[in-house]
């Protein structure tokens, strides 16, 4: 079963590639990105294509029996259109299935709910293609909290709009386990599955941090209205809105949700005493 990747060269993607890389062999793993060098590393055939490039897209997913869709970086707008053409390109190239990557959320309550909408219609694409599918809806990456370690270690707090919410996060490196296995495995078909480990508060994963890192931060609930300035003012009015709405969904519960990951993995997520165990090791 000969299976590809889209925006292969990103995180996410790099980390499905690999996962896809255990478990079959080199010559049945293809690696799609727009820019094809920045994927070479990973191992596998490297084979170009871009959103916006309907024809170039049935030229790199022929041969293959199943792709695997990761979400648009571009705005609401544009995503929908570029994942269609993704879609309607694995039908004319023959593809079987395909596996999207979708997000949690909810539609309409947040300023990230733009976002959580055109993911909804793309699942809803996907659905409709008359291809065989797999959607998984992944919580909130955890890494991005271990990368902005210096800056919590500056200010000597987390701060945001959260609240006491729990957030479902998770890890690309689990992620890439569990849409391996979506992507190989037809039992998975015509689900849609929830992608998280154990939901946590802010407190608790400060509570994690300090214990991975040896510090004594705290966590500072804010308003949304505060928090949302703050971010826009720091990473512009559209980065800082879509962040700030993400915290004001873990406010209101809707990052909080039932895990459907070992389901889809076969195993359970990683627990987050074991994960920043892990960091603590590592860093020793």
């Amino acid at each position: 079963m000969k299976t590809a990747v889209t925006a292969a060269s990103g995180q996410l993607g790099a980390a499905i590639v690999r996962k896809l890389l255990a478990l079959q062999t080199k010559e049945n793993v293809i690696a799609i990105a727009r820019t094809p060098e920045k994927a070479q590393h990973l191992g596998a055939a490297v084979r170009p294509g871009d959103y916006a490039n309907k024809m170039q897209f049935i030229e790199a997913l022929h041969d293959v029996d199943a792709v695997l869709l990761i979400s648009g970086m571009g705005n609401p707008e544009a995503r929908i259109p570029q994942h269609r053409n993704v879609i309607n390109a694995a039908k004319e190239a023959g593809v079987k299935k395909i596996v999207y990557t979708s997000i949690l959320g909810s539609v309409g309550e947040t300023s990230f709910s733009p976002i959580i909408a055109s993911n909804r219609q793309t699942e809803e694409d996907v659905k409709n293609s008359g291809l065989k599918w797999v959607i998984g809806r992944n919580g909130l990456y955890i890494e991005p909290d271990i990368e902005y370690i210096e800056n919590y270690k500056k200010d000597g707090k987390i701060a945001n709009c959260a609240a006491d919410g729990k957030c479902g996060y998770t890890t690309r490196d689990e992620l890439g386990y569990a849409y391996a296995k979506m992507l190989l495995e037809d039992k998975h078909n015509g689900n849609t599955y929830t992608l998280t480990g154990e939901a946590i508060t802010q407190q608790q994963l400060t509570d994690y941090i300090n214990s991975a890192f040896g510090l004594n931060l705290v966590y500072e609930s804010m308003s949304i209205e505060d928090y949302l300035n703050e971010r826009q003012a720091e990473l512009g009015e559209f980065l800082g809105t879509v962040i700030s709405g993400i915290y004001a969904g873990i406010r209101n519960g809707s990052m909080d949700v039932t895990s459907d990951f070992e389901k889809a993995a076969g195993r359970p997520h990683i627990s987050w005493q074991e994960y920043f165990h892990q960091i603590k090791v590592n860093r020793a």
